[in-house]
């Protein structure tokens, strides 16, 4: 019987995916059939400009109203900036940032130059702010301006502010130099207004102040108000999202610098991690107005009168200040206090401190409280590990208050920077400076269209055999939709435009019993560079058996986190094009009848065992809402966030929210480093109970679920070793979408396990809505109300012995 002309295209693609797993074989990376020898270097010239100012940009908003005529890039110049100093470039900057009249993907681009602005520059939602990584543009406040800052993230207007800022998501600020000294010294002048929520990020941002005594500058402001109930409302002119919100969450400050200034940054946030900042001669270098959690990784501090200045000692929702802050690696110099507490414990946890690798260089007082106690002496000396909370070991379920110094816990030598200056590696978000334009090569010109609809798996796939390691691949900006798994050869190197998408979907992704990834990053066993930048992986439902990215790829011998990916997330559902929103999966008292066409995936994120992986600002997460109508909550079904199955390195700052049976499940897995990780539950459990609408799958080393475990687990931990938890915020907000559980702690049982065997060391670790804080074995041994720290709980430390 002859074939059906319009099945010619499903066997084509199902034929280059054949072709793909042949040519993956190889366990070492190797170079697309376009070279000899894999692409190592940049080649740009010294005056060259940055790569992403001259590269073609033919990005496409797969779901505007008017895609050919929506303007993904915008150059500032275009828009008659000048960036000359002199003129007043704040209209032609915000008219670069409005362009289009949408809160859909843009970068607005800056090319080196210095821009004068009098009034606010407006962020706009799920808009990067680009300027040249080469030479950095300065933005300069005028003498006379006037507003918040000179970056305004959520600007205040009438009654509320644009966005709901708990749901203020994608957004990005990167290479720039903010100057401040024009203002007067006594003015408000601040650099930036960063109230913002998941995918977030500031990277190799500069802010200069004043140097006066009397300075009132700072480098960012970021606020949030008052934690008054399990729900925050805000209400605003460009409200996204449904007013029934989630509680506010924010990610990210790397390769920041802060000079002079009263405060380098004055920061009240839910949860937050800052990795890689520096703060010069500032009086005070942090400010900590509240939390729940805080890490700080990477911190350097010279010539402040006090390192971090923090609010403490709210026990209450209505009094909530600095929950707990864990620092870790931090080089402080002549500064005389390095940390400093509102008030003092009086020997009971009334806001935890955890301290790591503290190197104080003229520091008189490592610790002291105002009003002049000193807690802690200073000098010029090493604190190698001190707490500040309720500590506890193994199974006994009684804490004890401690303010001392205590052992340290292990560091996989493969967790530290090779250097030897004994930290935790880190490493910030590849730009490819030195890059020619030459050395990228563009998708769209491929032959991928990008447009949601087309099936773009072959052009994708043909695209990678040729330039993997070859060329550097950019996705210009669109959503590319594939049929059947994209294999990413070992030795890649992406980039994304305005977070571009690759979305699975069809009859492959269906099957819950057969189980298939959509991306695939190398192969089993193989090492090489794997980078992965400003991309977005999601399906299109229903895709109950997608396992959206499964990661294989290891580091090469002799480096480390070059097998990565940076402000790259998995998002299911809650956009359009995904037919996993408002439409078709809107909340519902009956889940059944959503069940099929609303599951979302199977597994988000697969660390397999041979692999490694660098993850930094990575968010796996099925949709609660849709980011496209407001007033739109969604029941979507997720199987499962992360299985670690890895025996490391891995190195994980990120969030996964929502799954079914768990956010984070490590079996098997070694050596990591995490921190700081956030989950939340979903929100319409127990309705229905896990494992439904899925079952356990022994395969995949689940969970099983007994009557008593009616929600997923956050995090479970099986047969691991090595394992480090810096700062970790585990929430239960909602039974079926009602939030009355959250103050008496009750929406969930337990939720995060810990089998007899693994070796694992948790810092920092905050619940909210939990009866248990952790369990051992599936049998709670915390009580979250025996460590009470304002509005949520927190346990400082939990080691085996």
């Amino acid at each position: 019987m002859l074939m059906p002309l319009a099945d010619f295209p499903r066997v084509i693609v199902a034929l280059a995916a054949v072709l793909v797993a042949l040519v993956g074989m190889s366990s070492a990376s190797s170079s697309g059939t376009s070279c000899s020898t894999p692409q190592t270097s940049g080649i740009a010239g010294a005056n060259d400009p940055f790569w992403m100012q001259t590269i073609q940009h033919q990005g496409l908003a797969a779901f505007n109203s008017n895609p050919s005529s929506y303007q993904v890039f915008r150059n500032v110049k275009d828009f008659g900036a000048k960036g000359d100093g002199v003129t007043d470039d704040t209209a032609a900057i915000n008219a670069a940032m409005s362009a289009g009249g949408s809160t859909e993907p843009a970068i607005v681009f800056f090319p080196q130059g210095e821009y004068l602005v009098s009034s606010p520059i407006v962020a706009w939602y799920y808009t990067q702010l680009i300027g040249d990584a080469r030479k950095p543009p300065t933005l300069i406040a005028a003498a006379n301006f006037n507003g918040i800052a000179v970056i305004d993230a959520d600007p205040y207007i009438a009654n509320g502010q644009w966005y709901v800022n708990q749901n203020n998501f994608y957004r990005s600020v990167r290479n720039f130099v903010i100057d401040l000294t024009r203002m007067p010294a006594t003015s408000s002048a601040t650099g930036l207004h960063w109230q913002v929520s998941q995918a977030t990020s500031l990277i190799n941002v500069v802010v200069n102040m004043s140097t006066a005594s009397n300075t009132a500058h700072q480098g960012i402001f970021m606020e949030n108000g008052r934690c008054e109930t399990p729900v925050w409302w805000f209400y605003g002119r460009q409200t996204l999202f449904s007013t029934e919100v989630r509680l506010l969450y924010a990610r990210l400050i790397f390769s920041s610098t802060y000079y002079l200034g009263k405060f380098g940054i004055w920061v009240g946030n839910q949860q937050f991690t800052v990795r890689n900042i520096t703060v010069n001669n500032a009086q005070s270098a942090i400010f900590g107005l509240w939390n729940w959690g805080w890490t700080f990784q990477g911190v350097t501090i010279n010539n402040c009168q006090v390192g971090f200045d923090l609010t403490t000692g709210g026990l209450t929702n209505a009094d909530q200040t600095v929950g707990a802050e864990a620092i870790i690696d931090a080089t402080v110099t002549n500064t005389p206090i390095f940390l400093r507490t509102s008030q003092a414990s009086n020997g009971r946890l009334a806001g935890s401190l955890v301290l790591n690798n503290i190197k104080l260089n003229n520091v008189p007082t490592a610790i002291g409280v105002v009003g002049g106690e000193v807690v802690l002496n200073g000098g010029t000396t090493t604190i190698t590990h001190w707490n500040q909370g309720n500590v506890y070991t193994g199974t006994n379920p009684s804490g004890r208050f401690v303010q001392a110094s205590t052992s340290s816990f292990n560091k996989p030598g493969v967790l530290m920077n090779s250097n030897g200056n004994g930290q935790i590696f880190g490493r910030s978000h590849p730009q490819y400076n030195d890059f020619a334009i030459s050395q990228f090569i563009s998708a769209r010109s491929q032959g991928a269209k990008g447009d949601g609809t087309t099936d773009d798996t072959a052009a994708i796939q043909n695209m990678l055999n040729t330039f993997a390691g070859c060329k550097i691949i950019f996705f210009d900006h669109g959503t590319y939709l594939v049929s059947s798994t994209i294999t990413i050869p070992a030795g890649t190197q992406i980039v994304g435009e305005a977070w571009s998408v690759i979305m699975g979907g069809g009859a492959n992704f269906e099957n819950v019993n057969n189980p298939q990834p959509v991306v695939r990053m190398g192969t089993s066993g193989s090492s090489g560079t794997m980078e992965i930048t400003d991309m977005i992986f999601t399906t299109k439902g229903p895709a109950g058996g997608a396992i959206v990215v499964e990661w294989n790829v290891h580091d090469p011998s002799g480096k480390q986190g070059v097998a990565g990916m940076w402000d790259s997330h998995i998002r299911l559902g809650g956009a359009l094009g995904t037919n996993l929103d408002g439409t078709h999966c809107a909340n519902t008292t009956s889940p059944s009848t959503l069940t099929a066409n609303c599951m979302s995936a199977f597994l988000g994120l697969h660390l397999t065992a041979q692999s490694s992986a660098y993850l930094e600002g990575t968010w796996v997460w099925n949709a609660d809402h849709s980011l496209d109508a407001p007033n739109n909550e969604l029941t979507l079904y997720s199987g499962r966030g992360i299985l670690s199955q890895s025996a490391g390195p891995v190195w994980l700052i990120g969030t996964a929210e929502h799954s079914v049976l768990y956010q984070y499940n490590l079996v098997n897995a070694q050596n990591h480093f995490m921190g700081l990780i956030q989950t939340e539950t979903a929100y319409f459990q127990p309705n229905p109970a896990p494992p439904a609408p899925f079952t356990s799958v022994s395969s995949f080393d689940d969970p099983t679920f007994s009557g008593s475990q009616d929600h997923g687990w956050a995090v479970r931990v099986q047969n691991s070793q090595n394992i480090i938890i810096f700062g970790a915020g585990l929430y239960s907000f909602f039974q079926d979408f009602n939030g009355a559980c959250v103050n008496s702690q009750t929406c969930q049982g337990q939720v995060f396990d810990i089998d007899s065997a693994s070796t694992i060391s948790i810092y920092s670790l905050t619940t909210l809505g939990s009866v248990f804080s952790l369990s051992i074995n599936e049998n709670g041994v915390i009580s979250s109300n025996d460590n009470i720290d304002g509005f949520a709980t927190t346990v400082t430390q939990w080691t085996r012995s």
